[in-house]
């Protein structure tokens, strides 16, 4: 027996070491992408930006795009996989050609929430609550600068998973004209107590002529499908004429896959060739 688990600690040991050798060749493949760096007055801090452009964008000089921005959008996060997702499917004529901005982390759970009167909410890190300052910078400071950086339409959307699905869907009811489409995988909408839901009726009757697009979808996880199921019931009741949106309950997947499992089928679905979109 002794000499058994001295094996298996010799091989532990010996498989770490492999890991820890080669620990580069096990970062996630990332299509050809630029990144660039953005003082931000609003967050008081630097913030790191990658930026994928689709194919034929360099020799397409008169050609505009859309821009698809998205939270967690760092190297070590959610950007290589949404990036190479998009990639492959425009590259086969599955996608219209988009631009995709990704916003590394700083303080991920300080930016997206917003305020809370939940104790609990607030124990989940130093600092909540600063969703309103992050979605400053978003419209103030790296819109325009991707504006002037990238050859844009007036068309962009946006997409996150969990706290940034939560911080898309507040930003869709505070300030809808902000994107056109919207897409939250897995909002976190248990936050202060499921306001977003609680308050959701009023806000949509509110603004009669809201005209984005907004998919909604959860995995098998107890505290989000009620919530999100309610958002939709709400929806359905509620939503003008002009509002195009969809709940797509995926009971099938977990909270910490249903990012990569589902994205590229909602993104090849928005996003499709033939699919018109309004543009402001």
């Amino acid at each position: 027996m002794r000499q058994l688990m001295k094996r298996a600690c010799l091989f532990l040991f010996f498989a770490l070491s492999v890991v820890m050798a080669n620990g580069a060749m096990a970062a996630e493949p990332v299509p050809p992408h630029q990144s660039f760096t953005l003082e931000s007055k609003a967050l008081k801090e630097t913030r790191r930006i990658n930026v994928y452009t689709p194919p034929g964008y360099d020799a397409a000089k008169s050609t505009r795009y859309p821009v698809l921005y998205m939270p967690d959008g760092g190297l070590q996060e959610d950007f290589p996989h949404v990036a190479t997702t998009i990639d492959t499917a425009i590259k086969a004529g599955e996608m219209r050609p988009l631009i995709v901005v990704g916003i590394e982390n700083t303080e991920r759970r300080r930016d997206m929430t917003g305020p809370t009167q939940v104790e609990k909410d607030r124990k989940i890190a130093p600092r909540v609550g600063g969703s309103a300052a992050f979605r400053s910078f978003i419209r103030d400071e790296l819109m325009p600068q991707v504006r002037r950086r990238y050859r844009v339409t007036n068309e962009t959307a946006i997409i996150g998973e969990s706290l940034a699905g939560l911080f898309i869907v507040e930003t869709f009811f505070l300030q809808p004209k902000l994107f056109d489409t919207y897409i939250a995988l897995s909002p976190s909408l248990w936050w202060n107590g499921e306001e977003l839901v609680r308050k959701a009726a009023e806000r949509i009757k509110a603004r009669p002529d809201l005209r984005n697009t907004l998919y909604l979808s959860s995995a098998d996880e107890e505290d989000i499908v009620s919530a999100v199921t309610r958002l939709a019931d709400t929806l359905r009741t509620n939503s003008p004429a002009g509002l195009k949106w969809q709940y797509e309950p995926r009971p099938d997947l977990r909270h910490d896959n249903i990012y990569r499992s589902a994205s590229p089928q909602v993104l090849r679905k928005w996003f499709a060739p033939e699919a018109t979109h309004r543009t402001p």
